[in-house]
């Protein structure tokens, strides 16, 4: 199968020790090594049927990809109170676990996923309002090194040698099997839009009009029933080929749902202790040759309606991140260029101090304005007022946290929920005083392009 690498003398004493000390029972062994080459995507097909309970992440650009599944530890919880909940969680685990490294750069880490709202409706959302898990096997690949990482609970049966010379259940030398063109099933699949979301545009713009609220972010959600079964493989396959700037996601769980996409949205991310995050808002079509693609960022980038949203939510990240002490600094404006679509977007960075955790900040700053509205308690409200289905995991937090601080979360837009032969792609667009519902209605369907040219 694979070559491990050999377990340093010091790192196989300190194994021993602790299986022969009975008190140590109830902790968590996680033990890291090179392997071969391995495309974790390749893996998860293979997996996929007996893991259901899994976490992908792909960052083209970056030539890193992670794949987690199976349980060693996990949490779900619904309510108000997920966060505090998900960071004693957290905290367990890092008190309970024992990492050998093999002297390699190696971290275990927690995978999350919160839904945009805390409560969820239990017949509606097939994810719960939190779900944290520390995976039985991590495999991580980075340009030309692919790194397993195993955990496992620790307690007086575990045999050594038989844990030193373990693998999983699965070939990692796994490639991807070639698949067959879906024009077909695209011609024949039925397409059902959630609501009558010009109406709803129509509505808002009168409260705003009326100084309700200043903005609201209305999502739209397109069923598709495809006589064949979506292939989340295929999907991820498609995604990671048209979107290499953006953060490729799947997760799944026991009952045989999905939630994938391509996020270009970056709601934390944290290295070092330094703490980067994106105001994201405004958006425009990309243009069919140069000179059409420099006029429309061009208008973009001067356009008062565009410009306002986006400060909206460039100020509310900054004042979140003030309350919790820090100093945020801005990169100045500039334009997110992705195939289909270009957003106007403002790094912001700060330094962070070592009392504050990655899941105090991504508490602070879901939702933001991007995908809620100002003020924020408001929009959520008629969010739920207007919108005819569950948001699930659509605009909300996912990602990991390691055990050394590092962390990274994105807002899971351009996304789609998948079931065997049933889809939902979401799409949202933020609605501001001079909004019009058209418009609107057209920048919805051309970020639905995202996830229908994925799943066909």
């Amino acid at each position: 199968m694979f070559s491990p690498t050999p377990l340093a003398l010091d790192d196989l004493r300190f194994l021993k020790k602790l299986t022969s000390q009975g008190q140590r029972e109830g902790q968590i062994i996680s033990f890291s090594q090179k392997i071969a080459l391995a495309d974790p995507l390749g893996v998860l097909e293979n997996i996929v049927q007996d893991y259901p309970l899994y976490f992908y992440w792909e960052n083209p650009r970056r030539q890193e990809t992670i794949l987690s599944y199976g349980i060693t530890a996990s949490l779900t919880v619904d309510g108000a109170n997920r966060f505090n909940k998900a960071q004693e969680f957290f905290d367990f685990c890092s008190r309970n676990i024992i990492k050998i490294t093999n002297r390699i750069k190696a971290e275990p880490r927690i995978f999350c996923s919160f839904t945009f709202f805390d409560k969820c409706d239990s017949f509606a959302s097939p994810f719960p309002a939190a779900t944290l898990f520390l995976p039985q096997f991590q495999l991580i690949k980075r340009q030309q090194e692919t790194i397993l990482t195993t955990n496992f609970l620790l307690d007086s049966s575990l045999d050594i040698n038989n844990f030193l010379g373990y693998t999983p259940p699965l070939n990692l030398h796994s490639k991807i099997r070639e698949r067959q063109p879906k024009k077909r099933i695209f011609r024949e699949a039925q397409f059902y839009p959630s609501y009558n979301f010009k109406n709803a545009v129509s509505s808002a713009l009168k409260s705003i009009e009326s100084q309700d609220f200043s903005k609201i972010v209305l999502a739209h959600a397109l069923d598709v029933v495809s006589p064949d079964r979506f292939e989340v493989i295929s999907c991820l396959e498609n995604l990671r080929d048209r979107y290499p700037d953006c953060q490729i996601f799947a997760l799944g769980n026991s009952q045989g749902y999905h939630f994938l996409g391509a996020s270009p949205e970056r709601l934390i991310n944290i290295e070092n202790q330094q703490l980067l995050t994106d105001a994201l808002a405004g958006s425009a079509p990309r243009g069919k040759n140069t000179a059409e693609d420099v006029f429309l960022g061009s208008k973009l980038l001067g356009n008062e309606k565009e410009r306002r949203e986006h400060q909206a939510v460039s100020t509310f990240i900054s004042q979140r991140l003030t309350q919790l002490g820090l100093k945020p600094q801005h990169s100045p404006l500039k334009l997110l260029k992705l195939s289909n679509i270009q957003h106007l977007w403002t790094p912001i960075y700060a330094q962070l101090p070592k009392d504050i955790n990655p899941l105090e900040i991504v508490a602070q700053l879901h939702p933001t304005p991007a995908v809620a509205g100002v003020p924020i308690d408001v929009a959520c409200e008629q969010i739920r007022h207007y919108e005819t289905f569950d948001r699930c995991l659509y605009a909300a937090p996912l990602g990991w946290i390691d055990f050394q601080g590092s962390s990274e979360f994105i807002v899971g837009i351009r996304s789609a929920l998948i079931k065997d032969n049933q889809a939902r792609l979401y799409a949202g667009a933020g609605i501001v005083a001079g909004s019009d519902p058209d418009r609107e209605l057209m920048e919805i369907q051309l970020k639905f392009q995202a996830m229908l040219r994925a799943v066909f």
